[in-house]
């Protein structure tokens, strides 16, 4: 049985009911003077970077959906999911920024939803806060006091908080330290995730999630940005002599990630989603846990690089991807 999903099973109980507990004290803070609505990026693609200097009120509004599309190029999946995405839209504010979240669970939904945001310091990551029933409509205000990128999932312990991540219910959030970033020429967001479907089924069906594989830890897609062949599809491009930055997001719920670019090293990869320590230099797989992220870098020159998790059958069923560089 699964470590990590079996932990999940058996706590879904206590975490479910602790997460429903108000907490106020993760709305202090002040209020900054201006209020902006919140430029989120949907994979591969990410919101800009941060000019500002100053702390901002950052609204971000969000949907909890419930929806059928396609996972591979032979079938359909039943995903929940954030803003009719898998992942769901990247979020990037800055430290000091009071960041107000709303979300609403679309009418349609069969399911409760909320949001665990790791990058807020209080019980349940804002949870108890923004627990939707199907068709209703929450929010809370937090304050962005750790830099970093973290992952945010929904944590609704009905049916299990395992499921509602396995079946697509997790995004990622920035926050840039002060002062920003290192400017580098393009960016992207890659998300590696597993989907375990029930057996049986044949091409042009569509796919039902299986509890027994996930806890068995037996998945029949592990993908990139929510379908097995999206980045060989569509591949990131960039130009010759650019240096190319990735957030690479783990939201699991099971397996620690292997993240590698077969044609070099990465010159630099922030590891654990910190961006205040120093980066490593020149490594060659980046390893996240699940629930876990990095950042790497690395210059490119003209040709085809490839993304691979390279651990057993993970790059056949869907971890691959392709940049193409000009």
């Amino acid at each position: 049985m699964s470590i990590s999903f079996s932990r999940y099973v058996r706590t879904a109980g206590l975490v479910g009911a602790f997460i429903m507990t108000p907490y106020l004290g993760i709305n202090a803070g002040v209020v900054s003077a201006e209020t902006i609505k919140a430029q989120l990026g949907f994979a591969p693609n990410v919101p800009p970077p941060i000019k500002r200097t100053e702390p901002a009120n950052i609204v971000v509004n969000l949907t909890a959906d419930e929806w059928t599309a396609p996972l591979s190029d032979d079938n359909n999946y039943e995903f929940w999911g954030f803003n009719k995405s898998v992942p769901g839209p990247m979020i990037r504010v800055m430290v000091g920024d009071t960041v107000e979240i709303r979300m609403k669970n679309n009418k349609d939904s069969k399911e409760s939803h909320n949001i665990d945001f790791h990058a807020i310091t209080g019980p349940g990551g804002g949870a108890s806060l923004l627990n939707s029933e199907p068709g209703q409509e929450s929010g809370g205000k937090f304050k962005m006091i750790i830099p970093g990128i973290f992952l945010y999932h929904c944590a609704t312990a009905s049916p299990s908080i395992p499921e509602h991540v396995a079946n697509g219910m997790y995004g990622t959030i920035i926050v840039e330290p002060a002062g920003g970033l290192k400017p580098v020429d393009k960016e992207f967001q890659i998300t590696e995730s597993e989907f375990y479907t029930k057996e049986g089924y044949s091409k042009g069906d569509t796919l039902e999630f299986s509890y027994e594989n996930g806890l068995d830890e037996r998945p029949s897609h592990v993908v990139y940005n929510g379908h097995a062949s999206s980045m060989v599809k569509t591949p990131l491009r960039a130009k010759a002599g650019e240096t190319v930055r990735i957030f690479f997001t783990n939201p699991g719920p099971n397996f620690v990630d292997s993240f590698q670019l077969l044609e070099q090293p990465f010159d630099r990869v922030y590891t654990e989603g910190s961006l205040n320590a120093p980066p490593a230099e020149n490594v060659k797989v980046a390893k996240v846990p699940a629930g876990g992220a990095v950042v790497v870098e690395f210059k490119v020159k003209a040709g085809t690089y490839t993304f691979v998790d390279p651990v057993k059958d993970r790059q056949k069923q869907g971890a691959l991807g392709l940049l193409k560089v000009d």
